[in-house]
C-alpha cells in the first residue's frame, strides 16, 4: 500500500508504462489535490470579503476583469471555461450587485463589453491585496527566489492544462 492509503493492489492495464505511478507523479497529485480544495474553500471566503452575496464561483471572473479590463462575454466565459447560458446568469448577478457594468462594444454594436464599475474595482483590488499579504505572512520564511520559482512553476502548469 502507498503512504496515502490508496493503493488496492490492483493497477489499470492501460496506464502500464506511462509513469504515473512514479513517486512523483503521486507525490503531485496528493499535493495539487490538497492545494486545490484550499484554494476553493479561499476563493468561497474571497468572494464573500467583496460581496457577501456573491458567488464563489464569480471571483475569478471579477479577477479577470481587474486584471485585462473590458472584456466580452464570450471571451470571459471561454477563459472561464463556462457556457454563454452560464456567464449569462453569472454577469447578471454581478450587474445586480453593482460591481460589473455592460456597456455597448464599439467594435461590433450587436455586442456589449463587460467591465468593472468603480465600487467592483476597489472591492476586488482590496481584497487581492488582502490575498497577496496574507501569501507573504505564510511565506515569509521562503527565499525570494522560491517563491519566484513557485509562481514560474505554476505559470508552466497552468499554460500545460490548457492545451
Amino acid at each position: 500500500m502507498h503512504q496515502d492509503g490508496n493503493d488496492d493492489g490492483h493497477r489499470d492495464a492501460s496506464l502500464a508504462g506511462t509513469g504515473v505511478d512514479q513517486p512523483a507523479f503521486l507525490a503531485l497529485e496528493r499535493e495539487l489535490t490538497v492545494l486545490l480544495r484550499r484554494a476553493r474553500a479561499s476563493q468561497g471566503e474571497m468572494a464573500r470579503e467583496v460581496h457577501p452575496d456573491l458567488e464563489s464561483s464569480a471571483y475569478g471572473l471579477l479577477v479577470r476583469l481587474d486584471e485585462c479590463g473590458k472584456q466580452r462575454a464570450t471571451e470571459l466565459a471561454a477563459y472561464i471555461g463556462v457556457g454563454k447560458a452560464t456567464m449569462s446568469r453569472q454577469l447578471r448577478a454581478l450587474e445586480e450587485l453593482g460591481l460589473v457594468a455592460r456597456e455597448p462594444d464599439p467594435a461590433d454594436g450587436r455586442a456589449w463589453l463587460v467591465a468593472l464599475t468603480r465600487e467592483g474595482h476597489d472591492r476586488v483590488r482590496r481584497v487581492r491585496e488582502a490575498r497577496r499579504a496574507r501569501y507573504a505572512g505564510r511565506l515569509a520564511d521562503w527565499d525570494t527566489h522560491e517563491v519566484t520559482e513557485l509562481a514560474r512553476l505554476l505559470h508552466q502548469l497552468n499554460r500545460g492544462m490548457e492545451k
